[in-house]
């Protein structure tokens, strides 16, 4: 298995990125496209948050590249504002950290 890393992309009507006056059912119809194409991409999409009223949706994914994440953009025409990797942070994983032997 390829190894995957977790990506975040951004989306807000403000900068063009997200379409404007989106209702759920119109979402909810283009979220079911974006999942099929990122299958397809090889990428894992683990969450979307969405708020419809304020034009914003971050995308959470994991892909073994960003260029994975682009391209089922790109097939679905979806812009984005950014696409960021990230590292996961928890208390748990800052705090408490294996102690070395």
């Amino acid at each position: 298995m390829e190894k995957m890393r977790f990506f975040v992309d951004t989306h807000d009507t403000q900068n063009g990125t997200f379409p404007e006056g989106l209702n759920e059912e119109q979402f909810g119809e283009f979220f079911n496209q974006y999942q099929d194409v990122c299958q397809e991409e090889g990428v894992v999409l683990l969450q979307v948050k969405v708020g419809l009223e304020d034009g914003r949706a971050f995308c959470m994914t994991m892909a073994p590249d960003a260029d994975s994440v682009r391209r089922a953009h790109e097939r679905v025409g979806l812009a984005y504002g950014s696409i960021t990797e990230v590292k996961t942070a928890s208390p748990g994983a800052v705090f408490f950290k294996p102690q070395a032997a």
